[in-house]
């Protein structure tokens, strides 16, 4: 009788240990762990795109590393370990389809995060789609994407028409304010719906157009067309086009002597790239940008603005702050995240639901996708590299660290 006592006491004793600790093995803090979460992630690991695609990854793999420090993503009281599985896309829409396809139908990728770039997002949208898997995707711009019905793509990033229009309302205020402009484009789908709405948003505004060109994506061979624009002498030059593009014509520009008072290019002055290949060269070109540092949103989950900037910094041993291109794929990673825990499951179904009805501060700014999946509630800011080498927020002026250093000295007193 006394050891059937004691053996009653022992199994009561387990009973409570395990009830204190949880119910689970695997448990913690109230929470069972489930299966890990695959998210297939098509991305642009080389090919003409590389260098942006490697700052979109940073972002992803930022998260990553934070949210599975935090036991994984939870959904309804169950734990998910995140595996990010990439797959190199080359900077090829194509093969990112195809890779997407492999990524749902072989690796099992329960959910998407974008390639870079709009014609890789705009060809892995079609596939996402079809396979009723949602894709968050951050750098993918052009609305050409979202004008298909498509009920699975959601964008966190502001559209592509918003690129240069704060970079022409900036100009309005600028003393002397510049009259004419010039405008440059790749011809992909990104580019010619930011170069479309820069022109008219610039006549809308009393600018004069006094040049508009395009070229083929990815070129750098672009003497010809800076040497066209120098002839209309504009005061401001525009370029639509990425960061291979924006690097060449900066250097025509140079090499040319065309003298405009600002230069401003949709995508590249904001990456660091852009800054280690011309130098001083680089000094006083704007940028509209998706984040800066300077920002002041106040979020309600992750990181705060000042311990994002930390965060990155301390990750990749670097003294540069994140791009918006970081910083921004992060947010993707963040929509993902919020809409399982809103949906309380990692179903593809239940989860692209919580998509469409998110509304969250992030340190990224505001999420929420309106009927075709486009964060247009999302302001944009208009960064300068300035003088000191170091990129600082100029417009608009509630969120400014510095004011535009305008207009821009001519090149051989520089």
């Amino acid at each position: 009788m006394r050891a059937r006592s004691v053996l009653s006491a022992l199994v009561s004793l387990f009973a409570l240990t395990v009830v204190a600790c949880g119910g689970s093995a695997g448990s913690s803090g109230g929470s069972q762990t489930g299966q890990d979460l695959v998210i297939g992630v098509p991305m642009s690991i080389t090919g003409v795109q590389a260098k942006e695609g490697g700052l979109a990854k940073q972002g992803y793999d930022l998260w990553l590393d934070w949210i599975n420090a935090q036991g994984g993503v939870n959904a309804n009281g169950t734990k998910h370990k995140v595996v990010l599985k990439y797959e190199d896309d080359q900077s090829k829409p194509d093969i990112s389809a195809q890779l997407t396809t492999k990524l749902i139908t072989q690796d099992k990728a329960q959910l998407l995060l974008g390639p870079y770039g709009s014609a890789t997002t705009a060809s892995d949208a079609v596939v996402a789609e079809k396979n009723g898997i949602p894709m968050v995707e951050a750098n993918g711009a052009a609305q050409a994407i979202f004008n298909n019905g498509y009920k699975y793509t959601f964008g966190v990033l502001s559209p592509a028409n918003k690129y240069l229009e704060g970079v022409i309302d900036m100009a309005a205020t600028l003393n002397p304010k510049p009259s004419t402009m010039a405008m440059l484009s790749a011809d992909d789908s990104f580019s010619l719906e930011v170069a479309k709405a820069a022109q008219e948003y610039a006549t809308s505004k009393g600018f004069n157009v006094v040049y508009t060109d395009r070229y083929p994506n990815g070129s750098t061979n672009l003497s010809g067309l800076v040497a066209n624009a120098k002839a209309k002498n504009p005061d401001m030059v525009l370029n639509s086009g990425h960061l291979a593009e924006a690097v060449a014509i900066n250097k025509a520009a140079k090499d040319l002597r065309l003298e405009a008072k600002l230069y401003a290019y949709s995508v590249g002055p904001s990456t660091p790239d852009f800054v280690n290949s011309l130098g001083p060269d680089s000094h006083y070109v704007y940028g509209g940008s998706q984040w800066t540092p300077q920002v002041k949103y106040k979020p309600s989950f992750y990181l705060s603005v000042p311990d994002y900037v930390a965060a990155y910094k301390k990750k990749y041993a670097t003294s540069d702050d994140p791009d918006y291109h970081v910083a921004e794929s992060t947010a993707a990673c963040l929509a993902l995240q919020k809409a399982i825990e809103n949906a309380g499951s990692v179903k593809p179904d239940k989860v692209r639901d919580a998509l469409a009805s998110l509304d969250v501060i992030t340190f990224f700014g505001r999420i929420k996708f309106d009927s075709r999946g486009i964060n247009t509630y999302k302001p944009m800011v208009v960064e300068q590299i300035q003088t000191d080498g170091k990129h600082h927020t100029v417009f608009p002026p509630d969120v400014a660290d510095a004011k535009p250093q305008y207009p821009t000295p001519a090149w051989s007193s520089r």
